[in-house]
């Protein structure tokens, strides 16, 4: 929900203490903590295999083997049903796309599913010309290249209003124009409030004044070596 161009947000923070995950008879990371607000930037960085995305799919709720507290405005979240909080936005490696449908189809049927509502036509012609897709808009997205599959992957995130975004390489098949564009709507949601926690091997430069924290994930790599059993 928003506010003369500002989320509404009570406290509005973001706050994970100890966050551990164990997946496939192995721990991935443990003891993953950090408190982010209105305004804040969290970067995930760290190599393959670290745990970046596992952490993002975590927070975004596809994972639910996992020990330690997450809260967002002092709420405790039920990490089986991040999606309740209304809150979460989230865009990943899986652009989540139907082939067969349409981009104006696939951004309705998205927009339907996550808030019951219809999508105003207003809201989906101000997405798609942000990303330079509206040509695109009523062409079915199994003829669209690896890039513009990305960016209506993306444009979702123009679609909701969703203080909290969840982002997996948010930059991977961008060129440079789009990238930066990219950064100029990130910039654009934190001042209004908004926080973003991204996971890429990219460096993310963004416009202004904007309150940035790392997070790196080799320093939540498991401190014992358990026996590993895959399931």
């Amino acid at each position: 929900m928003q506010e003369s161009g500002k989320y509404s947000l009570a406290d509005g923070r973001l706050v994970a203490t100890d966050l551990s995950c164990r997946r496939g008879g192995r721990v991935v990371f443990e003891g993953v903590t950090f408190d982010v607000g209105p305004g804040d930037f969290l970067h995930l960085k760290g190599s393959n295999g670290s745990g970046k995305t596992t952490l993002i799919r975590m927070l975004a709720g596809f994972i639910s083997t996992r020990t330690g507290s997450l809260t967002y405005d002092s709420e405790v979240i039920d990490i089986e049903d991040v999606s309740g909080t209304c809150s979460f936005i989230y865009s990943g490696h899986q652009h989540g796309l139907k082939s067969v449908l349409t981009l104006r189809e696939n951004s309705e049927a998205y927009y339907q599913l996550m808030t019951g509502q219809t999508l105003p036509e207003g809201r989906l012609q101000k997405a798609v010309k942000a990303f330079g897709l509206s040509a695109l808009v009523d062409h079915p997205v199994r003829f669209f290249s690896s890039g513009q599959a990305h960016r209506c992957s993306l444009l979702r995130f123009l679609l909701l209003d969703r203080p909290v975004w969840l982002m997996d390489e948010p930059t991977v098949g961008l060129d440079s124009a789009n990238r930066e564009l990219l950064c100029l709507m990130m910039a654009e949601h934190l001042e209004k409030g908004g926080i973003i926690i991204a996971a890429s091997h990219d460096p993310i430069n963004l416009p202004g004044q904007t309150r940035n924290q790392t997070l790196e994930m080799a320093s939540y790599a498991p401190t014992s070596r358990e026996e590993e059993i895959w399931l």
